[in-house]
């Protein structure tokens, strides 16, 4: 039984609408929104490829794939012959555009890194193509940068071929019209994959970086879909409205740019944040399942977000390159989202009115609502109240409904993202719309629909408020369809109810956020992928409670008392509850059924080879915790890798013995051992003895002071009771290897130090057998890797 239920104030007298007439002006704002929302979605597609037919002044696909087919060739990790040979032609490429083009040749250091199990150094040999179109009239530089280099695991199609292309297509159509004011800058980094070392000895060293700029960065972590300008530097107002009126296709929200600030996630873009430098970060990220693997090729590369990154690139640079560049800097970050055909923006310091503004509407409705007999005081709290249950419950369902898929299929928890993850991401809407169809059908006779409706935007406004506390950039997600719906429910209060206005109103408002959230959310799962598809559900019941005025405020009338509802109108709410269910359960059957596991799409697995050249013992590691049956066969026991292999982290894995390969370790040779005082100065050269991605040198003993390569890096004073306390990993090492220097406290005895080098690729190894079809490589930088490792003592 239900709480009474007020009567309406004698002077609202209740007005019926014909069921007929209700039903069918419900459908025909229903019918509107889904046009909305569809137009909304056909907005975040990627463009037609251009063919390479197009004007010299255009960017053309079509031209830009012919750079990919050649860069992503093969796997070309930094320091490889195989890198050599893309940086040589990269070199011809942009020297044959008559651009001014030069190797910056240096070894850089990636600040802030960790070295295996200890602290220390990160640093690599790094050579970035850079090549600049001079301005006729600088006010500063324009810099368009992506990274040459692939991971050790594949040749690296999307990321970076296809910004490095994109790039190639983009210098040569500035260099078929005028000349624009500002220096544009070709900046084509190494070493990205290994350590953004590349970037990082660009941004800091090179002359040409030495008065700053701005920054254009292409990347991608998928195959497909839109490309997202994710990431921006702080006070970032004056680029996101260059960015909204000069992009063609400008797809980017603030919120993407709060939630990467606070992830550990970097780019080469992280490099030029921390010289001071401005700009934009943008990539595509659907299609997550290739990333950082073998299938990561030219063949699986989207043209159509090929031609999105060009596209915008190119009209950046032309618009940023006519510029008044010292003129963009603002004071504050904008908020700003993409609708069709646009990309709505507007200053950050109204985040926290429009907030207020929001919880103040919404409370009005609530007062309005009361007013007009709708609903009581006490079933408006209780209504703000249930409405954070879809709210809680939809997310973790989506959480559990991922952890059941995982259960039956182990291998998509390895992956960013299903390869075919369409099944499942409908999945986890219906399962939003079964949770909010459910809490609508179990509440609405109690409490009132008009209690309930409130209760939804209630939360909306809180949320609003919330986010703008902990990311502004993201409140106008939950504050602007607040603050719109309630808007809309409060003019269907005041008119006649049923009329057109009443109708337009609310329809209106309910709009506003689909327009909002319905890409948001279509947007998160490649962002975030199905291993946290409960925040797309989250978003997806949001964007419901949004719409519920459109549903019940049409035709605003006195609360529904449990007797007057008929046992048809009953189930005419729970029917929508049980096909949504239903087809929840359906859809993810569909997903398990289609997306299996096979020859064009393997099963993702990890391992590695160690080797300790001391003992002549080499063992099996992976980082799988429920390996497949194919790694299953060569680990089986928990290890902690650190203590022998401190170049390999301190994670635990699972390890088993292997056959001893016959493979050098790296040399350590003593160049100079001087004491002086307290302090003992050690001169050494660590030197590979094969071709190796990259090398790493452990110390159990404090270091004072360290130089690697003639460059001052940190030492480790105070390293506490780990057995290798200060440690260096060096990414492409050349071939005569490289000079450290260490200062060591003196009288302590010999030192020891663990020297290791890492090479790629186990086939040829003592007991190793070949994948089969349908068992693949998962996208780490350890996969396939062969470590072979030494102590020396001095």
């Amino acid at each position: 039984m239900g709480a009474p239920v007020e009567s309406p104030p004698e002077h609202v007298p209740a007005r019926a609408v014909r069921p007929g007439r209700r039903a069918l002006t419900t459908v025909g704002a229903l019918t509107a929104l889904v046009a909305i929302g569809a137009a909304a979605l056909l907005a975040i597609r990627t463009p037609a490829p251009v063919g390479a037919d197009a004007p010299a002044g255009q960017f053309s696909a079509a031209r830009a794939d012919e750079h990919v087919r050649v860069v992503a060739a093969r796997t070309h990790v930094a320091g490889s012959p195989a890198n050599d040979q893309v940086r040589a032609y990269l070199e011809t490429t942009l020297r044959g555009l008559g651009l001014q083009t030069e190797v910056q040749d240096t070894v850089a250091e990636e600040a802030g890194q960790l070295s295996g199990a200890a602290a220390g150094a990160t640093l690599a040999r790094v050579r970035n193509v850079v090549a600049r179109l001079p301005g006729t009239d600088p006010t500063g530089r324009i810099f368009l940068v992506a990274h040459y280099d692939s991971v050790q695991s594949g040749p690296g199609g999307n990321d970076d071929a296809v910004g490095t292309s994109a790039i190639l297509e983009v210098a040569r159509a500035l260099s078929t019209g005028d000349r624009p004011r500002n220096d544009i800058v070709f900046v084509l980094t190494d070493a990205e994959e290994a350590c953004l070392c590349g970037a990082s000895a660009f941004a800091s060293e090179h002359p040409l970086a030495a008065q700053g700029g701005v920054v254009l960065n292409l990347e991608a972590r998928g195959s497909t879909g839109p490309v997202i300008m994710f990431e921006t530097s702080p006070r970032n107002a004056g680029l996101v409205d260059v960015f909204g009126r000069a992009a063609p296709h400008p797809m980017g929200t603030s919120f993407a740019v709060e939630v990467y600030r606070l992830l550990p996630n970097d780019t080469d873009f992280t490099a030029f944040l921390d010289e001071g430098f401005t700009g934009l970060n943008s990539a595509y990220l659907d299609g997550g399942a290739i990333y950082h693997t073998p299938l990561d090729t030219p063949a699986n590369v989207d043209r159509g977000s090929l031609q999105q990154h060009g596209d915008n690139a190119l009209a950046l640079a032309r618009e940023f390159g006519d510029t008044n560049l010292p003129g963009l800097s603002s004071g504050s970050d904008a908020t700003y989202f993409p609708i069709p055909g646009a990309l709505v923006r507007y200053p950050g310091w109204l985040t926290w009115p429009l907030a207020l503004l929001a919880v103040v509407v919404v409370g009005l409705l609530g007062w309005s609502t009361r007013r007009h007999g709708q609903a009581s005081w006490g079933r408006l709290s209780a209504g703000f109240g249930l409405a954070l249950l879809p709210i809680v419950v939809a997310p973790v369902l989506a959480q559990l409904l991922w952890l059941a898929v995982t259960t039956i299929r182990p291998g998509h928890a390895e992956l960013l993202d299903p390869y075919r993850p369409q099944w499942y991401r409908v999945a986890v809407l219906a399962l939003a719309a079964a949770v909010l169809f459910g809490w609508y059908a179990l509440f609405r006779r109690r409490i009132g629909t008009a209690a309930l409706t409130f209760g939804g935007l209630g939360w909306l406004a809180v949320l609003g408020v919330v986010l703008a506390a902990l990311t502004p950039g993201g409140a106008y997600l939950a504050t602007l369809p607040a603050l719109a719906g309630a808007a809309g429910a409060l003019v269907a209060l005041a008119v006649r109810p049923g009329s057109p206005g009443a109708v337009v109103a609310v329809t209106a408002g309910a709009a506003v956020g689909v327009l909002i959230l319905l890409p948001t959310v279509m947007l998160l799962f490649p962002a975030l992928g199905m291993a946290m598809g409960g925040v797309a559900a989250l978003f997806a019941v949001l964007l419901g409670l949004g719409a519920l005025p459109v549903v019940e405020l049409l035709h605003p009338t006195t609360a529904e008392r449990p007797s007057s509802t008929s046992g048809a109108a009953r189930w005419r709410h729970v029917v929508p509850t049980v096909v949504a269910a239903v087809a929840t359960l359906a859809l993810t059957a569909t997903g398990l059924a289609v997306d299996r596991f096979d020859a064009a799409h393997p099963v993702p697995t990890h391992l590695m080879y160690a080797l300790d050249t001391n003992s002549g013992t080499a063992r099996w590691l992976s980082h799988e915790a429920d390996p497949q049956p194919w790694t299953a066969q060569y680990v089986r026991t928990p290890v902690t890798p650190s203590d022998d292999f401190p170049g390999l982290g301190s994670d635990e894995m699972l390890a088993g013995p292997a056959p001893a390969a016959a493979l050098p370790a790296p040399t350590l040779t003593v160049l100079g051992d001087q004491t002086s005082g307290d302090q003992r100065t050690l001169r050494l050269r660590l030197a590979p003895q094969r071709q190796v991605r990259l090398t790493t040198l452990h110390v159990a003993a404090k270091v004072l002071r360290a130089t690697v390569a003639g460059r001052s890096v940190p030492g480790n004073k105070g390293a506490g009771n780990r057995p290798w306390s200060w440690g260096l990993v060096f990414h492409a090492p050349p071939a005569g290897g490289i000079e450290i220097e260490l200062v060591v406290p003196a009288g302590d005895g010999p030192v020891s130090l663990r020297a290791m080098d890492a090479s790629d690729d186990l086939t040829g190894l003592p007991g190793f057998h070949p994948r089969p079809p349908g068992v693949g490589v998962v996208g780490s930088h350890s996969s396939e890797m062969v470590a072979v490792a030494r102590t020396y003592s001095f």
